[in-house]
């Protein structure tokens, strides 16, 4: 440090101090200009990038709740459907019941017709095949008293009448 001091020189020193004013004033008309115009673009720009990063993230924040109201929608929709067709479900079960019932019933009454249809007919049938095995019996019981078949069929029917069958 002694030795700068020693060998210092003024015209030196000026001449320095002219050269680095002359830079300084150079790279202010020329480079600090151009960089400070890069650093306060750049600068914009990674403003704008952050707004539009804020903005994209809002939109997100709509597009994600809008999606969450369609899904709630949605399943309130399938829960009515659902609902829907449990009750369809339902009304159709009962109204197959009560048909099929309905159905039972006329077929029971069917059934009841045909069966006294038959027992009168089987009724009418004995009481015929009575009638007629009582008269062969009858004749040939009475064959010696009667001498005439229509007496017998009187007397047989005369007694088939007395009794009744149940």
């Amino acid at each position: 440090m002694e030795k700068l001091i020693n060998e210092f020189s003024v015209g030196l020193f000026f001449w320095q101090i002219i050269l680095f004013t002359l830079l300084l004033l150079l790279l202010r008309k020329f480079a600090w200009k151009p960089i400070l115009n890069a650093i306060n673009e750049r600068e914009e720009g990674i403003k704008n990038a952050l707004a539009a990063a804020e903005e994209a993230k809002k939109e997100m924040q709509n597009v994600t709740a809008d999606s969450e109201k369609l899904l709630q929608e949605a399943r309130s929709e399938r829960e009515v459907m659902l609902k829907e067709a449990r009750e369809i479900r339902e009304k159709m079960i009962a109204d197959a019941k009560s048909q099929a019932q309905v159905e039972g019933e006329k077929m029971i009454a069917q059934a009841k017709q045909s069966i006294e249809g038959e027992k009168k007919a089987a009724i009418a049938d004995i009481k015929n095949q009575v009638a007629s095995l009582s008269v062969e019996i009858a004749e040939k019981v009475l064959q010696n008293q009667l001498d005439n078949k229509d007496k017998q069929l009187k007397l047989v029917d005369q007694l088939v009448s007395d009794i009744k069958l149940r």
